[in-house]
């Protein structure tokens, strides 16, 4: 009987049970690819000076790109993904916090002493002040 069991399960581990995945993944391909294809050959294409110049935001490009940029916006988008991704993991700790009782509740206690800790030091460094 447990031989039996064993076969069977095996046996129904095929590449059968994948088809219909194959099959919508072949239909989202095509279908992609149709959309693209019909939007190319049917769509306008009109190329004219005011489509083809440069655009962003509404307003009008003016001198050059490469200009340096300050530093402080990439201190801050660094710190915005940094702080972003360490809240991250206080969703595992929500969703789980029950089963994880006070040792959980200690190590999050942990976690949030060492984020305060580099908010702290972030905010005594000055690298939220934009002024010079």
């Amino acid at each position: 009987m447990n031989i039996f069991f064993l076969q069977t399960a095996v046996a129904s581990n095929t590449t059968t049970n994948y088809l219909p995945i194959a099959i919508q993944l072949l239909f989202a391909l095509g279908f992609v690819a149709l959309t693209l294809g019909g939007t190319h050959l049917l769509g306008p294409s009109r190329k004219t000076s005011d489509k083809l110049a440069n655009f962003e935001s509404g307003i009008d490009a003016v001198g050059n790109a490469r200009q340096p940029v300050a530093i402080k916006y990439f201190l801050v988008a660094i710190l915005f993904v940094l702080f972003d991704v360490e809240v991250i993991f206080f969703y595992p700790y929500a969703v789980n916090f029950r089963e994880l009782g006070w040792n959980g509740f200690l190590a999050v206690l942990m976690f949030v002493g060492f984020f305060l800790c580099g908010f702290y030091y972030i905010i005594k460094k000055g690298a939220l002040q934009w002024e010079d």
